[in-house]
């Protein structure tokens, strides 16, 4: 199993809504990696919820609960998505700012790839994570 990072304007779909909702698709995402990246995942997958722009902090944990198929709002052939639902609130959360301070996590995506919609989040960086984040045991994949 592996672990993911999904952004989100929170004025478009929050943490809130996320929770809110079921099993729901990530879908509008038109860019070619974010998308190989959701056709490498597996159901299972966990995944953190991160509010970008606004807020520009990881709030929550997803999980992956339908691999990728057609973008149900596109009919272009090219577009993928997976579903997530929501696992959990982080009991606080974890801003950009707080990672890019962290020198174990200068490597992670949301710094090197600050752009990319839907990154990889590697094991190490996972753990760390979710201590700052205030988990005692971090969820596994």
């Amino acid at each position: 199993m592996a672990y993911w990072l999904f952004k989100s304007e929170p004025n478009e779909w929050s943490w809130d809504d996320q929770k809110a909702g079921g099993c729901e698709e990530w879908d509008g995402i038109r860019n070619y990696q974010a998308r190989n990246n959701m056709r490498a995942m597996k159901i299972g997958d966990l995944g953190f919820f991160y509010h970008s722009n606004i807020g520009k902090e990881i709030v929550g944990i997803v999980r992956v609960c339908a691999q990728s198929h057609p973008d149900s709002t596109t009919d272009d052939e090219r577009w993928d998505c997976v579903d997530v639902e929501a696992v959990c609130d982080l009991p606080r959360p974890v801003t950009l700012a707080q990672v890019k301070a962290t020198p174990e996590l200068a490597q992670m995506s949301l710094v090197t790839s600050m752009r990319l919609s839907v990154q990889p989040v590697r094991d190490q960086e996972w753990e760390i994570v979710c201590r700052m984040a205030g988990m005692e045991d971090a969820p596994k994949a």
